[in-house]
């Protein structure tokens, strides 16, 4: 049977957990005309025309063009103009066919997927149920961390040429949801067996686009793919993308018309968007969250007594960093997507309840009364923002922090370059996905890797979280995750702080969009395939 993860009053508790957008920086709102999203693109405009975007980061220059070893919301969102995935989520966030026309699950973890037909590569050759067999083979053996997300796969199996089946050892509840993201696309086996496509280096998909050129770290051209099996998409005829790091550019940009549509991350934007003409910003909201990193692996430590790292947590007030940093649009969230169903309540967290004042005798018997730590993040916005806030909260207890700020490219270096890694803390965010389960994995150094260097694995965390995901939806589950909470709370190597909105600005006379309501996926390219260009 079909298992969608989330009813459509889940995207009105998403919303209800989000401050209200503010109103469009100019133009008057042109759509919000259908439940579940921001924006709904006018199906009257044309067809054709190539769309001007700009976004602040390219794809991760170390992990190359792969999708399975992409491991940042910036790189899912240029390759999924060219990759798909077996499922996708709608609106509601419900599990939704892509790539999959159907599928049944005879047994708790069993799972038969029947293949769409007429799906092809942009090199004109047909997906088989090769393809599908062996990229997600490719995906299991590889040291990509989303392998993990897929959890405890058995076996996957060609059943016919249009059949394809996937055996757990053990039930998975967040299995669907897993295979909706950017890294468990389908990809073009037979010419990765062949070695006729090197997928480091060039994009074979089966996806709306596909590339016609590309400079690192500037410029972006995608044409449209005329083998696209969805009849009548992308509307587009092709899309320009430039990579500019500085808001304040992309900002300019649409001020001047240099750019249809821009994606921002500063909450002052909106107002310097006042004003402008023929310029509309929407506020999507996110499952997606901020975290804090402190490192208990480096050598003397500043954070490995556990006394030091709940002062930390009990310190940082949530509710500031959501009104300063994010202008109201964030919430305060636990392990657990805030507003995901069975994600826990985070006013009810063991830190939520303390005072200053426990943070500060703790710190006390710690004997880390004057502690002085720096704190790493990437330049770009909200993040200095947010740092900014955490460095005040920390100064009332007797914490000093001093703010390193970076490129994203030195940043990564720095946190995940190394085992130990060397830095005190860092500050990052998390796509927070369809299920409240998924992102959990995240704090399972065993799991996800990628946090080895700076997280000792807790067993019994990790049992609790395995313990979680084998569980079917319902109350039973709920109580489980309540516990994971509770637990990554008291732990506090990663520490959970606010929702993450996504912003995303565009001229009206150049372009219209359809934007969910909520995103997952640190995705909000998800329906590009849908946007038109008016007529000039």
């Amino acid at each position: 049977m079909r298992h969608p993860l989330l009813t459509g009053g889940v995207v009105a508790a998403l919303l209800a957990t989000s401050a209200c957008s503010a109103p469009p920086a100019s133009a008057p709102a042109t759509s919000n005309t259908k439940p579940g999203y921001v924006s709904v693109v006018d199906e009257k405009l044309p067809s054709g025309g190539t769309l001007s975007l700009e976004l602040p980061l390219d794809i991760a220059g170390a992990t190359g063009f792969d999708p399975q070893v992409a491991d940042v919301a910036s790189s899912w969102q240029l390759l999924s103009l060219v990759y798909e995935t077996l499922v996708t989520v709608g609106a509601d966030f419900s599990v939704q066919p892509a790539l999959a026309e159907s599928w049944e699950t005879p047994t708790p973890t069993t799972y038969v997927f029947h293949l769409r037909e007429g799906v092809k590569f942009s090199n004109g050759r047909a997906m088989t149920a090769d393809d599908v067999v062996g990229s997600l083979k490719r995906l299991l053996a590889s040291q990509s961390v989303w392998r993990g997300q897929l959890g405890p796969v058995k076996d996957v199996t060609k059943t016919d040429d249009k059949t394809v089946t996937v055996t757990l050892s053990e039930a998975y509840t967040p299995f669907l949801a897993a295979l909706a993201n950017v890294p468990a696309a389908i990809l073009p086996m037979k010419e990765i067996d062949d070695k006729s496509v090197d997928i480091t280096k060039a994009m074979l998909g089966t996806g709306p686009f596909k590339v016609s050129a590309h400079r690192q770290d500037v410029s972006w051209s995608f044409a449209r793919n005329d083998q696209y099996w969805a009849s009548g998409k992308p509307s587009l005829a092709g899309v320009e993308v430039t990579i500019a790091p500085e808001e304040a550019a992309r900002v300019a940009s649409l001020q001047n018309g240099k750019a249809s549509v821009a994606t921002l991350g500063n909450v002052d934007s909106r107002t310097m968007l006042a004003g402008a003409s023929n310029v509309e910003v929407l506020t999507q909201a996110t499952t997606d969250f901020y975290y804090l990193m402190l490192n208990t692996q480096a050598p003397n430590s500043k954070f490995a007594d556990p006394r030091v790292r709940k002062a930390i947590n009990i310190a940082t007030s949530r509710t500031r960093i959501a009104d300063i940093a994010l202008g109201g649009q964030g919430k305060a969230t636990a392990v657990t997507p805030v507003g995901l169903p069975g994600s826990c309540d985070p006013a009810k967290l063991p830190s939520a309840t303390a005072s200053q004042d426990e943070a500060k005798k703790l710190l006390a018997e710690a004997g880390a009364p004057d502690l002085t730590f720096k704190l790493s993040i990437f330049a770009t916005q909200p993040a200095p923002a947010v740092a900014q806030v955490i460095q005040q909260d920390l100064q009332q207890v007797g914490i000093k922090v001093e703010i390193e700020q970076m490129d994203e490219a030195s940043w990564a270096g720095k946190v995940y370059g190394a085992a130990p890694a060397t830095f005190d803390a860092a500050l990052s965010w998390f796509a927070g996905y369809a299920d409240p389960g998924m992102v959990t994995k995240w704090w399972n150094p065993d799991v996800s890797f990628f946090n080895k260097g700076f997280m000792k694995t807790d067993a019994g965390l990790s049992g609790l979280i395995d313990a979680a995901n084998k569980l079917p939806v319902g109350g039973q589950r709920d109580a489980a995750l309540a516990q994971v909470c509770t637990k990554v709370d008291e732990d506090a190597q990663m520490i959970p702080l606010v929702t993450r909105p996504s912003t995303v600005a565009l001229r009206t006379d150049a372009a219209s969009v359809s934007l969910y309501a909520v995103e997952g996926y640190g995705n909000p390219l998800r329906l590009l395939s849908d946007f038109r260009k008016p007529a000039a």
